[in-house]
């Protein structure tokens, strides 16, 4: 899975630190940028429900023994 961040999530990033490095009280977002901040939060969360409820089919165990030896 890329861990990039996409480019609605950056752009309130960059909104965010803009805002605490010139001391804001108030973030404004257009229209447009909180309906595509909408959407990629709605899409991650359905991503997130679909990766919780699938089998983890490709999970390999592997079986360490450890006995320590004769350490004196």
């Amino acid at each position: 899975m890329d861990s990039k961040p996409t480019l609605p999530v950056q752009m309130f990033n960059d909104k965010v630190r803009v805002m605490n490095q010139s001391m804001a009280k108030n973030l404004v977002l257009t229209a447009q940028e909180a309906r595509n901040l909408h959407a990629e939060i709605f899409s991650l969360l359905a991503n997130i429900s679909e990766l919780q409820t699938k089998p983890q089919a490709d999970v390999e165990v592997t079986e360490i023994s450890m006995d320590g030896g004769s350490f004196k």
